[in-house]
């Protein structure tokens, strides 16, 4: 497995969660990473995009000043700190690695992608 999303699950509105992307050295290493989500009904959405130094961060304009992302390269993990969760947050989040380092919100610049992990609100 080149991506390993945890993290998530059932939360009141308003709470937070943590997801982790844990990815091989072969697969992030100099890479850029980023989170996406994807509703029942929906299209897969863009969340957040970091470089592979942490330099250029990149958020939707519907998470932005409620979640945070960042990465440990020592330890070969993203994360995505989400607060203030909203019912419109619930989604199947995927993490996924770029095929360059820097940071982008485009999903086919990425190639490498986790199996997704489910983030539900409850109002």
């Amino acid at each position: 497995v080149q991506l390993q999303a945890s993290g998530g699950g059932l939360v009141q509105a308003g709470g937070s969660l943590r997801l982790s992307c844990a990815c091989s050295r072969r697969t992030c290493s100099n890479n850029a990473m980023g989170w996406f989500r994807q509703a029942p009904g929906k299209g897969r959405e863009f969340v957040a995009a970091i470089s592979w130094k942490s330099s250029s961060i990149q958020y939707a304009d519907s998470v932005k000043g409620r979640f945070t992302i960042f990465r440990d390269n020592a330890k070969n993990t993203m994360y995505l700190q989400m607060n203030s969760l909203k019912p419109e947050d619930a989604a199947l989040y995927y993490c996924a690695a770029a095929r360059g380092s820097s940071s982008t919100g485009d999903y086919k610049d990425y190639n490498y992608w986790g199996q997704g992990t489910q983030v539900t609100v409850s109002s």
